[in-house]
This record gives C-alpha cells, sequence and structure tokens, in this order.
C-alpha cells in the first residue's frame, strides 16, 4: 500500500477540471492508498468553517466518505486556506496536521510541509504570514459576515496576484539555508512540500549527510501527485480531462 501526497490543488468554482480530478483520486486510487496527504492550499479560498460553497462542500463530502472507507486523511493548512478548523475537519473526514511534520514512511522519517515557512528571503510575505496565523487575526475575521468574507478573500486573492508579480521568482522560492537549518533542527533525510509550484527533486547534503527535498506540482494545468510505497516514491501525472 502507499502513501499519496498532493498539494496546491487551489480548488473552487473556477478550475472544474482540478476539481474533477480530485474527485476521481479520491474514488479511484485513494481507495486502496495506506493515507493520503495534503500539504496545503486544497482549496482556492476557505473563508470559514461555516463556507457554504458547494464545490467545496462536495469536495469535503468525497473526503468524508473516503475516510468512512478507513482510509486516514491529513491535510495542512495553506497560505489559501490557513482558516481551515475543526469544522473542516467534522465536514471533511481529514486530520489537520501541525506545520511542519514528521511522518513515517515505510521506515523513513520525512518531514512534510506546505513550504511557505522555508521561503524566509521573501520578507513581506513572511510578515504577512505570521499575521494572519495569529488567533487575533483569525478572531477578528471569524467575526465578519460571510459576505464580508468572501470580499477579504477575493482582496487577498489580488494582493497575492500583484505580489508575485512584482517579486523576482527567486525570493520566493525556498532558501536554501532554512532548508539546511530544518533538516539540521530535525535530523531528517527528506523533505517533502509544494507551494512554490516548482515541481523537482533536490539532492544537496547537509553537514555531510544527504538531503532528498520533494516539490509537489501544482494543479493548474494537470494534477499531480507523489506515491510513496515500500518500494520508493514516484511523481504521478493526473491529467485534467475536457
Amino acid at each position: 500500500m502507499a502513501h499519496l501526497f498532493v498539494s496546491d490543488l487551489h480548488l473552487d468554482a473556477a478550475s472544474p477540471q482540478a476539481v474533477a480530478a480530485f474527485l476521481r483520486l479520491l474514488d479511484g486510487e485513494a481507495r486502496g492508498a495506506e493515507s493520503l496527504y495534503i500539504l496545503g492550499d486544497l482549496f482556492e479560498s476557505w473563508i470559514g468553517d461555516d463556507d457554504p460553497d458547494p464545490v467545496r462542500s462536495r469536495v469535503c463530502t468525497a473526503m468524508q466518505a473516503l475516510a468512512e472507507r478507513g482510509v486516514p486523511l491529513f491535510a495542512l493548512h495553506g497560505n489559501r486556506d490557513f482558516l481551515l478548523g475543526a469544522g473542516f475537519e467534522a465536514r471533511s473526514g481529514c486530520r489537520l496536521l501541525p506545520d511542519p511534520v514528521i511522518a513515517n514512511l515505510h521506515g523513513t522519517r520525512v518531514l512534510l510541509t506546505h513550504g511557505d515557512l522555508l521561503c524566509t528571503g521573501d520578507a513581506a510575505y513572511q510578515e504577512l504570514r505570521t499575521t494572519v496565523r495569529g488567533e487575533f487575526f483569525q478572531r477578528r475575521v471569524a467575526a465578519l459576515s460571510l459576505t464580508q468574507r468572501e470580499l477579504l478573500a477575493a482582496a487577498a486573492r489580488a494582493g497575492s496576484r500583484a505580489h508575485t508579480s512584482t517579486v523576482h521568482a527567486d525570493i520566493m522560492d525556498v532558501d536554501p539555508e532554512a532548508v539546511a537549518a530544518l533538516a539540521r533542527a530535525t535530523g531528517v533525510a527528506c523533505i517533502i512540500h509544494g507551494h512554490t509550484h516548482r515541481p523537482a527533486v533536490h539532492e544537496s547534503r547537509v553537514d555531510a549527510r544527504p538531503l532528498r527535498r520533494i516539490v509537489l506540482e501544482a494543479w493548474y494545468e494537470r494534477g499531480g501527485m507523489l506515491r510513496w510505497d515500500a518500494d520508493g516514491f514516484e511523481a504521478v501525472s493526473l491529467p485534467f480531462e475536457d
């Protein structure tokens, strides 16, 4: 049996092909998986656990069905869906994990993270991340009406697009020193993350120890996942259908 990993799906009504591909995964290979990990940004936005959006509700229902079959589902917060909470867990059957977290994959300790905490070169983003992940900010947002939260989410997406259009791509990528520091602190030899939308397998060394960093694919023109079983890991493409 295999552990499956996805990240940066950004699901919403504007991405019907991505939604359909994820639903196929839930109703297909994931049924026989040992677990399914979602490493952040499952949704393009999440305005609170009372979010009534029909597409997001459909996704949660499908996840709940998989969980009821006995497949463990886990998720990390992303920079788009950082308001996922206990209500989401109840709706989806998916357990939220701290970021970062270490998983044991067939005898290998692997660190899982969304990836944005490693992008330390982007100081403006890190300041924003600290703010929106804080309890004070989240309490204030939760007190807003659904309409107000929808407007706030739209403004945040617009701000994100403006920021990424003006900051050099390398600044928004992970900082090698941050990666090395995390590897030293945890003693892992492998890190899996998303966020940067630069899928690849990076091999390096930290203090003479090998370190592998696997970056997951973003679901824009197609889907993608990482499959990890007793024989090792492989990246798997999940084409969108017309």
